[in-house]
């Protein structure tokens, strides 16, 4: 009864991704017909830093697109939101523009690409997780096991966040290992120069100390001669 049950929870988590996946091919498609001035605002709406982490998100292209779709829709997107395009708005047409390029630069390089579907795979996967706990809670409860993420439009808001959320996580974690590095990289640089100064410091002291001791012996001579030194022994001291 209980692999029933999991069976069921699964085709259940299972009917709503491909669902859920329907509408976002659906919501691409329809996103994709966006005027340069819709897509320029899309790419810099606010929260926009977290929004374009996701280079799928950006180039509006599904995650399993081929390398010539992808190369077909950074054409469109980047000729749409280009600053020449948009002479009434360049700066803003620039900076969506480096948005798009961005990403799709990101997505040309396997092992970035890798991380950005790990990061959607993993966004989905939590979300189906969720689910089957909230429904086992439910059945143990006696209640009916149907969660709100059942609703294909819901499951893909669900999916949606979650992986933004992961996103920026990880984007978070980036700056702070970025912050870290470049304070350690400061602390050495300052280390290397106070070690540098001290090295100087320590060579223009021993320098005064071997001038000092040389006019203290010069005026020691001086003194039990008489005022008078011999010349050669005089050159052997060198010049005060």
């Amino acid at each position: 009864m209980a692999a029933t049950d999991g069976g069921a929870s699964g085709g259940s988590g299972e009917d709503a991704f491909q669902t859920y996946y329907s509408e976002v091919k659906q919501i691409e498609k329809r996103d994709s017909v966006l005027t340069s001035k819709q897509q320029i605002d899309r790419l810099l709406r606010p929260g926009a830093s977290y929004f374009n982490l996701n280079p799928f998100e950006v180039l509006q292209i599904d995650p399993e697109a081929t390398d010539e779709e992808l190369k077909k829709r950074f054409r469109q997107l980047s000729i749409l939101v280009h600053p020449d395009k948009n002479q009434d708005d360049p700066n803003r047409a620039q900076l969506a523009f480096e948005a798009v390029d961005k990403a799709y630069k990101m997505l040309l390089e396997s092992e970035q690409k890798k991380k950005a579907l790990d990061v959607i795979h993993a966004g989905k996967e939590y979300v189906e997780h969720m689910m089957v706990q909230k429904k086992k809670q439910l059945k143990k409860d006696g209640k009916p096991s149907v969660v709100e993420e059942d609703d294909p439009e819901l499951f893909r808001q669900a999916v949606y966040k979650q992986t933004m959320k992961l996103f920026a996580e990880l984007e978070i974690k980036r700056k702070e290992r970025e912050a870290k590095d470049m304070h350690e990289r400061k602390r050495q640089r300052e280390e290397e120069i106070e070690t540098q100064e001290r090295a100087k410091r320590e060579r223009e002291w021993q320098k005064n100390f071997e001038v000092h001791l040389k006019h203290e012996l010069l005026r020691t001579i001086w003194f039990h001669s008489g005022g008078k030194m011999d010349v050669f022994f005089l050159s052997l001291l060198g010049d005060p």
